[in-house]
């Protein structure tokens, strides 16, 4: 057939994407919206291996070349160009090529802080020059790895996909002379209106940025640690979510310096009180439309896709009333036997550094260590938190939400594809159930632990292809080494006197 590719000159995955049907036109509005806003500078950005915002800068007079040729950035750029403990470079060494990450233009989006800066995030590629598949997907780009896994899984299951919310707990902290950490701006009093109050002008600016790059901010309370709040946006489709997460720990920061405050992410800096965790709730859908949120605002400060949410359709987790008049729908049930079936090996990934652990140690503080589910059971590693969704909750501040999202993906696929039962709803306080003769599996308790159950499980390490694993294991491996080859003052305070 005329007209037809050969072999040697098929588009390439870089290609493919920068001649996309459709993308020329939102090029165009972009440019459309750099003039309109004035914007003089745009950040080019995609996500490390450990969910840090990471690209270049480059003059908004550059717009269109950069659509075309994209920004060039080391591999070792996924990794955070980190070395391990033997002074190697993480994933790639100083003789691998260049990335090539290219924008995609529905994410652009004008900081409301500097309305001269915009940002968009990127996909990466591998460079054009490669000797072997060149341009083509670098599989160590996380946020590229999630939308092709979600575009897989919505073609094997006739279009269902996922859409999630996250709790993204978090704490402000106070400076001390020296710029380091000084104790929480609040006392660790829950859901105190007055404690909420002393936050507000601080909470109140990250709500203002938050409408104005999109997030629909929906409630917000003062948790039970210090400084501790949880300000959450409405659900949507994966990727979005888990961009959006990733603009609200970029906002939260840029508050932080204005307040002259520490936007803290760490899941556990004090012991005896709550953790900061960063529940997901989760559900699968078939159907529904796009609905753009402007908030009131004459002309959007971005793209459309950046306040486009999809609104309506089937929700599959919701109880069929032929079935069951609570229980989720069989698809439902399926997917959180797969969670229940993966809960070892994806808590490397929700639970992802030395200090995730503190928070599962430090007991009485409601942290889920058991692999079982019940309704609104927070002794459970999931409950049904309302008809329709389930919160997956051994996953913390410090989450890569794209892995998180991908990995999960892949464990509702197996429980949906293997009909997974995950049997019934816990009821009882789960730790008063084992003491009555309950068999329930453990979560790991240590990093180390968790990459064992990781590298043995086939199935979520799917979620990390190519090169995503290798980088992974890698960068989570030596944090786990240098945390066992370090002394610590605990260990000056426990051994330093113990003899003779």
């Amino acid at each position: 057939m005329t007209g037809m590719l050969t072999k040697s000159e098929a588009l390439t995955n870089l290609e493919a994407c920068v001649q996309a049907e459709g993308r020329a036109d939102l090029v165009a509005q972009v440019r459309a919206k750099i003039d309109e806003l004035g914007i003089k500078y745009i950040y080019y950005q995609f996500i490390s291996v450990t969910g840090r915002i990471v690209g270049k800068g480059v003059p908004a007079d550059h717009w269109e070349t950069i659509a075309e040729r994209g920004i060039q950035l080391v591999y070792g750029s996924t990794a955070n160009l980190f070395l391990d403990r033997y002074n190697n470079y993480i994933g790639y060494g100083p003789e691998a090529s260049e990335l090539v990450a290219i924008p995609d233009p529905d994410t652009f989006c004008q900081l409301p802080w500097d309305k001269r800066v915009a940002r968009v995030f990127c996909t990466c590629f591998r460079n054009r020059e490669e000797p072997e598949n060149p341009g083509g997907y670098l599989t160590s780009d996380c946020r590229g790895n999630l939308k092709r896994i979600h575009a897989q899984f919505q073609e094997d299951h006739h279009g269902l996909h996922l859409r999630h919310g996250t709790e993204p707990e978090m704490m402000w902290l106070k400076k001390g002379p020296d710029g380091k950490p000084n104790g929480g701006v609040t006392k660790p009093n829950c859901y105190q209106i007055d404690q909420f109050e002393e936050l507000r002008p601080v909470f109140l600016r990250v709500i203002d940025y938050c409408q104005a790059m999109g997030l629909d901010m929906i409630q917000g309370d003062h948790e039970d640690a210090p400084g501790q709040l949880e300000l959450n946006f409405m659900y949507d489709d994966a990727l979005r979510t888990c961009d959006r997460l990733t603009t609200y720990r970029q906002i939260c920061s840029q508050v932080a310096r204005e307040f002259n405050l520490i936007a803290c992410f760490m899941s556990k800096p004090f012991m005896g009180v709550s953790a900061n965790g960063c529940h997901h709730n989760l559900s699968l859908w078939y159907g529904g439309d796009e609905q753009v949120k402007d908030f009131g605002m004459e002309t959007l400060p971005g793209l459309a896709g950046t306040f486009s949410y999809r609104k309506g359709g089937e929700n599959t987790f919701l109880p069929d009333p032929s079935l069951s008049a609570t229980k989720p729908g069989p698809i439902g049930l399926n997917a959180i036997g797969g969670v229940i079936e993966h809960l070892g090996a994806l808590t490397a990934i929700g639970c992802s550094t030395v200090n995730s652990y503190r928070r599962l140690w430090d007991t009485g503080l409601w942290a889920p260590v058991y692999a079982d589910w019940g309704f609104q059971n927070r002794t459970c590693g999931l409950r049904v938190s309302a008809p329709g969704r389930f919160e997956y909750r051994a996953v913390d501040s410090m989450v890569n939400p794209y892995l998180m999202a991908a990995a999960l993906l892949k464990a509702f696929d197996d429980g949906i594809q293997r009909n997974l039962d995950p049997g019934e709803p816990e009821s009882r306080n789960l730790y008063e159930a084992m003491e009555a003769g309950k068999q329930v599996k453990k979560l790991p308790m240590s990093l180390g632990e968790a990459l064992e159950r990781l590298e043995q499980d086939d199935v979520v390490k799917a979620s990390m292809p190519g090169d995503m694993y290798q980088v992974f294991n890698w960068y989570k491996r030596d944090e786990w080494e240098k945390f066992l080859a370090t002394s610590t003052q605990w260990d000056v305070d426990m051994y330093l006197d113990c003899l003779p």
